[in-house]
């Protein structure tokens, strides 16, 4: 019965997927129609591998900063943003990324088409170093 079943489904599958892909002649309406189908097909072959190899193990970035704040060896970014963006004067901020191996939070900024990095000691809140 389960054989049945897998085949009622798979074999209707294969036909509709070998239909779209004799559908040969360029420019004719049949092929337009079925492009955005085949598009589809195409994109998840390439996309769901993909997805899956950039999974971090322990959570990359965040899981380092998740584990850190709760053994309390980090400050929170937020209140390091507090601290740090009123003394940039004026420039629009674009976010933090974290360094898990120097344990630094790098702020970053946008000011006259120039961006700017604040390095943060993670543990401190104090500035290490910028660069313009």
């Amino acid at each position: 019965m389960r054989k049945k079943a897998r085949s009622a489904i798979f074999v209707p599958l294969c036909r509709h997927i070998q239909h779209l892909f004799n559908a040969v002649e360029l420019g004719t309406d049949t092929v337009m129609k079925r492009f955005p189908v085949l598009a589809a097909l195409a994109l998840a072959t390439i996309a769901v591998p993909s997805t899956l190899t950039h999974a971090q193990p322990g959570g990359g970035e965040q899981g380092e900063v998740r584990r850190g704040l709760r053994a309390g060896n980090l400050r929170p970014v937020r209140e390091i943003e507090r601290e740090i963006l009123p003394r940039m004067g004026g420039m629009q901020y674009l976010g933090p990324e974290y360094d898990p191996v120097a344990m630094t939070y790098r702020l970053k900024f946008i000011d006259n088409g120039r961006v700017h990095f604040v390095d943060v000691d993670a543990r401190t809140g104090r500035i290490i170093g910028e660069s313009r």
